[in-house]
């Protein structure tokens, strides 16, 4: 089972990059972040139309999230964070698909720091953790998948020293990061690829992605059972290439039909 995260910064402004490459990788579900459309105006059809199931929380000109599935039925079970009944942005839905239960989220930018929004980013993570710490121990595969707006390590920023006072990458924002993993949950990527500097989002300016000037901040996170059915994850870098692309690249996994015999 193939499942990929892509923030596509403008599904219907972006709508052919995102069809070319559903057309192209094929993957089995994908969560998508960064609508930027209310629900009414998801394409849908267009969607459907190459065998894709999906469901959407949008917002008009900011966030929105969506599940896309061509392995099942989606069975929605939550739309919007837990936690703060006042917080209007569409960042979080989950469903179970195919016997796996997935998680797509965008979790704010934070910036600029100190600030409401660095506070708002701070409180939602928080909300995160509690929200998944219900799901870890979970006895079927879960799959969280998104948008973080993290950058974990040193070895998922190109040049560290420069973005040391930003959001994405300030000491709180990590250690909350961390805090995920130590509930139990897999940083799928950087399990498989533990010493590479590997990156998903390239500023749009000064040619970043052509010298490979990146960050990390797209992730999937597995849970323990998941996790023993993990084959591969790797970051799709062609569709970053296109023209009026967005300035992230998708990211995808993929879980074996049963978990993977250890090696003695």
């Amino acid at each position: 089972m193939k499942i990929a995260t892509y923030n596509v910064n403008g599904v219907n402004g972006r709508l052919a990059v995102l069809l070319r490459w559903l057309e192209l990788a094929e993957p089995d579900v994908v969560c998508l972040q960064e609508l930027k459309t209310p629900d009414a105006s998801f394409p849908e059809t267009a969607i459907r139309d190459l065998g894709y199931d999906a469901i959407w929380h949008g917002q008009k000109s900011w966030n929105g999230v969506a599940i896309l599935s061509r392995v099942g039925e989606i069975h929605e079970t939550r739309r919007g964070l837990p936690g703060d009944p006042g917080d209007t942005h569409s960042r979080y839905i989950e469903a179970a698909v195919n016997g796996v239960l997935i998680a797509g989220l965008y979790l704010p930018n934070g910036n600029p720091r100190p600030g409401p929004k660095f506070d708002y980013k701070m409180r939602w993570f928080e909300r995160l953790h509690d929200h998944l710490a219900g799901l870890v121990a979970l006895d079927a595969p879960v799959v969280v998948a998104g948008d973080f707006n993290v950058m974990p390590t040193d070895l998922d920023v190109y040049v560290p020293e420069r973005w040391r006072v930003d959001a994405l990458f300030a000491p709180e924002v990590k250690a909350a990061y961390m805090s995920l993993l130590d509930q139990g949950w897999l940083d799928a990527v950087r399990h498989l690829h533990p010493d590479e500097r590997i990156y998903t989002f390239w500023k749009y300016w000064r040619n970043s992605f052509e010298r490979d000037a990146g960050l990390r901040i797209d992730h999937v996170l597995l849970n323990p059972v998941a996790a023993k059915r993990l084959a591969a994850a790797e970051v799709d870098r062609r569709p970053r290439g296109w023209e009026k692309t967005s300035d992230h690249a998708p990211v995808w996994i993929k879980l074996a039909d049963k978990p993977k015999r250890r090696k003695r």
